[in-house]
């Protein structure tokens, strides 16, 4: 059977309509909004970028900065890019920073300090309900418990944390469960659960598939669009526990038209490419239990110890999420898929702490490219093709052949027409600079028309 896209469960989104009027106000309005640049007057003033464009930048600083970089977050407000720096003997490297557009920090722990930390609880503490990422805000490891861990295992954490040093992290108690969700947005079903679709994507052999939990993926191999339905899709590869929290599913049809966009019910989000997530970051999911919700990005790199086992890697939002969300899309308002729904504590009434894996390194562990293989999809970042949006302040670059053998004709100048979809291994052409700031035409978000998925909080149980 042919379809364009796993049906949404109509009645599901109206459960959690008052979340999706709310982040929808912020989501619809400005869908082609774009920032302005700096003068080029003043070489050191912080540079006003999109969201979208801070990982490239904080990228750019870690390679410069080297052991003096210590981590970066982008600051909505201001719409600036917030790099830390330890100094040390080097005076020059807030000069560098400043000069290359970032707001500049100095903080006292270096990214080391902060990793060594990290491995210190997940030797000591790996403890089921406790998670930990590096928050570069307060420069510090943010630990999280969830309900479930007490007595012994409670002073076993807050004595890890103690033994850390003075200012090296922090410990919270969250009223949640951490735990693994079944239920979903663009709805499917297999084994009894039921997850959300994630990204349409396209498999390493050209056929239609797309990407979920990988907690979905193990719950059962075959998954179909009508709970008690005929199958309709097969698990290819899945991971969960360990690296990630993933899961490629093939359609059956090989004729499956499987666009790349995200399906809010009543209109869609069109999908260009996949993005790395930045700290700071607001983010937005789709689930068929609580439908529309948003948040900001709060940690990276994220370990969270679910019932089933360990899972490292994650982002870590403040996104709410329920049961019935998991495997689904979290996205930005430029139409940037960032990642699928891992799992989380708490509700869209009380709040929580959710996670996520982050969209391109599933992509590439499982040899896919966003999209459904005729440049409706962009490639994924940092793989050179160049998504529908032109990247503030850096080159504007046309979409590769489909199968990633052609390189990219030049683009338009920054601030110009979007260039043609990649499928992230063919290599985008340079068009000229233009103004620092300025980025391309993402399209009217509430244009589109069809498929997208839904966004999902963990893993199915």
């Amino acid at each position: 059977m042919s379809h364009k896209r796993i049906p949404k469960r109509r009645a599901a989104m109206a459960a959690g309509g008052v979340v999706a009027l709310g982040a929808a106000a912020v989501l619809l309005p400005s869908a082609n909004a774009s920032q302005g640049g700096g003068s080029s007057d003043d070489a050191a003033a912080p540079r006003t970028l999109k969201a979208a464009d801070a990982p490239d930048l904080a990228s750019r600083l870690a390679g410069l900065l080297g052991d003096a970089f210590a981590g970066s977050y982008y600051d909505a407000d201001e719409q600036r890019l917030v790099v830390n720096v330890v100094p040390g003997d080097d005076d020059q490297v807030v000069v560098r920073a400043e000069k290359a557009g970032a707001e500049v920090r100095e903080v006292d722990n270096t990214m080391g300090e902060l990793r060594d930390g990290a491995r210190t609880l997940k030797s000591r503490a790996t403890i089921p309900g406790t998670s930990w990422a590096i928050d570069p805000r307060t420069n510090k490891i943010l630990v999280t418990a969830d309900s479930t861990v007490t007595g012994a295992e409670w002073d076993r954490l807050e004595s890890t944390v103690q033994g850390l040093g003075t200012g090296m992290a922090t410990l919270k108690q969250s009223p949640g469960t951490f735990k693994t969700f079944a239920s979903g947005g663009d709805a499917i079903f297999g084994g009894g659960a039921r997850c959300s679709l994630g990204f349409n994507v396209t498999a390493g052999d050209g056929a239609p598939a797309f990407l979920t939990a990988g907690h979905c993926g193990v719950a059962d191999d075959q998954w179909s669009e009508a709970q008690d339905g005929p199958p309709t899709a097969t698990v290819d590869q899945a991971v969960f526990p360990g690296e990630g929290d993933f899961a490629l599913v093939r359609y059956d049809d090989p004729a499956t038209q499987a666009p790349s966009e995200v399906d809010l019910g009543d209109q869609a989000v069109p999908i260009v490419r996949a993005a790395e997530a930045t700290v700071g970051q607001q983010v937005f999911r789709m689930g068929s239990t609580t439908g529309l919700a948003d948040g900001q990005v709060l940690g990276l790199d994220a370990t969270v110890n679910y019932p089933e086992g360990t899972v490292t890697g994650l982002i870590q939002t403040n996104v709410c999420a329920e049961p019935g969300d998991s495997g689904g899309p979290l996205f930005t308002q430029d139409g940037l898929a960032v990642g699928l729904t891992s799992g989380g504590s708490g509700d869209c009434t009380v709040g929580g702490e959710t996670f996520f894996q982050p969209l391109t390194t599933a992509l590439e562990a499982v040899g896919a490219t966003l999209g459904d293989g005729t440049g409706t999809g962009a490639g994924q970042a940092g793989d050179g093709g160049a998504g529908a949006a032109d990247q503030a302040g850096e080159e504007n670059a046309g979409g590769a052949d489909a199968d990633g053998g052609g390189t990219g004709q030049a683009g338009e100048d920054t601030g110009g027409d979007t260039g043609a979809g990649a499928d992230g291994d063919g290599v985008g052409g340079p068009g000229d600079t233009g103004d620092p700031g300025a980025s391309g035409d993402t399209g009217n978000l509430g244009d589109g028309t069809g498929a997208g998925a839904a966004a999902g909080s963990g893993p199915t149980g």
